[in-house]
């Protein structure tokens, strides 16, 4: 198993968690449920938005779900928000869509996880590879990533 930047932080912190992988084809959240054999509300995706003021910033919500753009502009305290094109993540994070993680990326951008994170026991985050995720508990995730929790989803 390769180590990545986001396995060895929570190594170096000391946080439990455990590393799952499987074959990507699709890069997509609910592939990697199904792969696993989680639910695919455990299997969490990292997204990637602009702020018009707030500038980049990263949010965590559920693989089935729809992040609101409104409400995510509304956590940031700006007037709109939108998703950051494709061909921009590399720059931006040093990861390519399916692979995106929240921790050990190029910078720190802010984070936030939706608030439903508190009705799961363990969440699934990509381990900053495709086809590679790591199951960490919510408490652990949002402390680590010193994430701010709000209502984020559609």
């Amino acid at each position: 198993m390769k180590k990545t930047k986001a396995i060895e932080i929570l190594d170096k912190l000391g946080v439990p968690f455990e590393v799952r992988s499987f074959e990507a084809t699709e890069f997509t959240a609910e592939e990697g449920a199904q792969k696993m054999g989680l639910p695919p509300s455990e299997v969490w995706k990292t997204l990637v938005a602009r702020g018009e003021r707030k500038g980049v910033v990263m949010a965590i919500i559920p693989g089935p779900c729809s992040l609101s753009m409104r409400k995510l502009a509304n956590t940031i305290g700006d007037k709109r928000a939108e998703m950051v094109d494709v061909s921009e993540l590399m720059r931006l994070t040093g990861y390519l869509k399916g692979g995106c993680s929240p921790l050990g990326g190029r910078r720190d951008y802010p984070i936030y996880i939706d608030a439903t994170i508190h009705q799961y026991g363990r969440v699934s985050i990509s381990a900053g590879l495709r086809g590679l995720q790591i199951l960490i508990t919510p408490a652990d995730l949002i402390r680590v990533t010193q994430a701010v929790v709000a209502d984020l989803i559609e």
